[in-house]
């Protein structure tokens, strides 16, 4: 018998006998969801950029505060919609606020250690 927790990797509707209930909202899977999304003008995911400011999440309501790389980003439009896309494939999830925020503007020292090996700058 293999003794390794087991590690869900999408939320499930669990049956109680009260009935169905519905999937718990992680913010593992809120954070995976926001990875998919790729600033299009650099090959890296957002949340390694350091764009992602917040995220909370209150029963099927998920909140995200992000920024962008320049307040002129091209991508301004695109980039929150695309978050607010990816976090509503996550089961169990009804309610998206996705806002973008200036303060503190974002810098290149808020990039993960795997952002900047990726883009050699260290």
């Amino acid at each position: 018998m293999d003794d390794k927790p087991v590690m869900a990797t999408e939320a499930a509707s669990v049956w109680t006998p009260t009935g169905e209930t519905a999937p718990v909202v992680s913010e593992a899977d809120v954070v995976s969801a926001i990875a998919s999304v790729y600033d299009p003008e650099i090959p890296i995911n957002i949340y390694e950029l350091g764009l992602i400011y917040a995220v909370e999440i209150e029963g099927s309501a998920v909140k995200v505060e992000m920024t962008l790389t320049a307040p002129g980003c091209p991508s301004a439009q695109e980039l929150p919609e695309s978050v607010r896309l990816a976090i509503g494939t996550i089961p169990g999830v009804s309610e998206i606020d996705v806002s973008v925020v200036w303060d503190p503007p974002w810098d290149p020292s808020r990039m993960s250690d795997e952002a900047r090996l990726a883009l050699n700058m260290y």
